[in-house]
């Protein structure tokens, strides 16, 4: 599948704003059964200062520098990029065993991996999320049956719920409220598989919404989404959708990944001045006719 994708953030301040600085993971990244055709970013008013480079983790990351008093910043990423479906993941071995190998560091991706094992900003390790992942860690489960056991236990036992939680809402209470959106599931299922020794990561991108039957598709309807990566010895790094219940194929697309969400946060920034502000995202996800 190929498309062509608009992300648009728009901040609306109250006064002038002086000087603003912004970071933006917005470039779809380069994978094997993913390739970035055109990519552009612009702001409005211009930044004075562009530069680019790869975070940690490999993604591209902008640097802006807006200067001259302004009421608004319109920052607008625009992409094509094609989505090829692999084939389906191997269970890969029982969990316990995944473990041990993992831990024995024997192959360079076994030590890269162990650095998503441990507790982050907004995946803390919590006794609840051990004893919420217990049902799905049965005893010689492969890895991939134990993601997706767990992840099928979210999407059933958590309602989607906008207004419930914000970005900065703890693990403990999505938990105990049984509520949020794609962003709370990735952490929670991400939590999870690390309470139980599996290296798992949080992946920002998008995913095209479908409108009703009948029903015409609203011009920025779309929207960032969230999932996560967890990795299987043998295999390497498997996606898994807890929010919708899914293995990700070609209508996932994957702008960064990271620890958590504080690592992968598509714009942030600090502004001088500016008063009370307003935001507001449009994405639009669109396929386009194959060649």
């Amino acid at each position: 599948m190929r498309y062509k994708i608009v992300h648009q953030t728009v901040y609306t301040y109250s006064s002038s704003v002086s000087v603003s600085h912004h970071l933006a993971r917005l470039t779809p990244r380069e994978l094997p059964r993913q390739q970035r055709f055109t990519h552009e970013l612009t702001t409005e008013p211009n930044a004075l200062i562009r530069t680019g480079w790869l975070d940690y983790f490999g993604n591209e990351t902008a640097f802006l520098t807006v200067t001259g008093a302004h009421r608004s910043l319109n920052v607008k990423a625009t992409s094509q990029v094609e989505v090829v479906a692999g084939p389906a993941p191997s269970p890969g071995p029982p969990w316990e065993i995944a473990r041990e190998v993992l831990l024995s560091g024997a192959q360079p991706d076994h030590i890269d991996a162990q650095e998503f094992i441990f507790a982050s900003h907004f995946i803390p390790s919590l006794p609840a999320l051990a004893e919420y992942a217990s049902a799905s860690f049965a005893p010689g489960r492969p890895v991939l049956d134990v993601a997706v056991h767990l992840a099928a236990r979210i999407h059933r036992d958590f309602k989607f719920d906008p207004r419930a939680t914000t970005i900065s809402t703890p693990l403990e209470q999505v938990l105990k409220h049984r509520r949020g959106v794609c962003q709370d599931f990735a952490h929670l299922q991400i939590g999870c598989l690390r309470a139980f020794g599996i290296p798992a990561r949080y992946v920002s991108g998008y995913l095209e919404t479908l409108p009703p039957p009948g029903t015409q598709k609203l011009v920025g309807a779309d929207a960032s989404h969230a999932w996560v990566e967890f990795f299987v010895p043998g295999v390497g790094w498997v996606d898994i959708d807890p929010t919708n219940n899914v293995l990700p194929s070609n209508r996932h697309i994957i702008l960064a990944w990271g620890r958590d969400f504080d690592d992968v946060s598509p714009i942030r920034g600090v502004i001088v001045g500016g008063g009370k502000h307003h935001l507001a995202v449009a994405v639009d996800v669109t396929p386009l006719p194959q060649n």
